[in-house]
């Protein structure tokens, strides 16, 4: 990223762009009504069913269906149809992101998240879209972190620690509430609750652990590579250093 990008001034509008890209990646308005024009994968929408097994009963013919993908592939077929079925979502995000960048919303992100991130991860603020997005959607979060680390924003060390967050409890978000939070509903026997932990508490250790994968890959980077300079460049270790000399 050129100077003149870094140095560009941010404005209220830059503000209202980076409160846009937080609803829309968060999944704060994932519906079926109208207001699911605002989210990234409502608007993401799905693929089509095919049938993969016919079955006749005695009510007639019915059909089973499967996703796009099909069922029992396998190879390099398979991996290619299921390939097929991320272009999609990455090139979304990717055109989002690009369209929110212009309109300053990595500028003011940027300057919200850098006292944040900066001790928590040793990331810059300008990531927190892509932090955002990597909780709702693991292939959004990934395509805007690799933009990200092509346009300068992120040094290796910076993209190896995010990447460290995103991969621990992947989709965190739309993953547990999809599946996981169906585990408190259910009762035992006498009509009290199977799970006495509750869903805040459940998200909170996932959140906090993301935090902690990313700080003892960091530790583990400083350890092996020596300690990263305000420049973002590494700074060999004293064991290497005397290993040279």
């Amino acid at each position: 990223m050129s100077d003149t990008t870094k140095e560009r001034k941010v404005t209220i509008g830059s503000y209202i762009a980076l409160a846009f890209a937080i609803v829309f990646f968060s999944g704060l308005l994932q519906s079926n009504e109208w207001y699911g024009v605002f989210d990234f994968t409502t608007l993401n929408g799905a693929f089509g069913q095919v049938a993969h097994n016919v079955t006749e009963t005695e009510a007639g013919v019915q059909a089973a269906t499967t996703s796009f993908r099909g069922v029992g592939g396998s190879g390099a077929r398979d991996g290619f149809i299921f390939a097929l079925t991320l272009i999609p979502t990455v090139m979304f995000a990717l055109g989002m992101i690009n369209v929110l960048e212009h309109y300053g919303a990595l500028d003011a992100a940027r300057k919200l998240l850098s006292p944040l991130l900066r001790p928590l991860m040793g990331i810059p603020g300008n990531s927190g879209l892509a932090l955002i997005a990597s909780l709702q959607s693991t292939d959004a979060g990934a395509a805007m972190t690799r933009q990200l680390k092509d346009e300068g924003h992120l040094s290796k060390r910076e993209t190896d620690v995010f990447t460290m967050f995103q991969f621990t409890a992947g989709a965190a978000i739309v993953n547990f509430f999809s599946s996981g939070a169906v585990l408190f509903t259910l009762t035992m026997m006498d009509g009290s609750l199977a799970v006495s932990s509750s869903i805040g508490l459940a998200v909170a250790v996932m959140f906090l652990f993301k935090f902690v994968g990313a700080n003892l890959f960091r530790l583990y980077l400083n350890i092996t590579e020596g300690k990263e300079d305000k420049t973002g460049k590494d700074e060999p270790s004293l064991a290497k250093q005397g290993a040279a000399s």
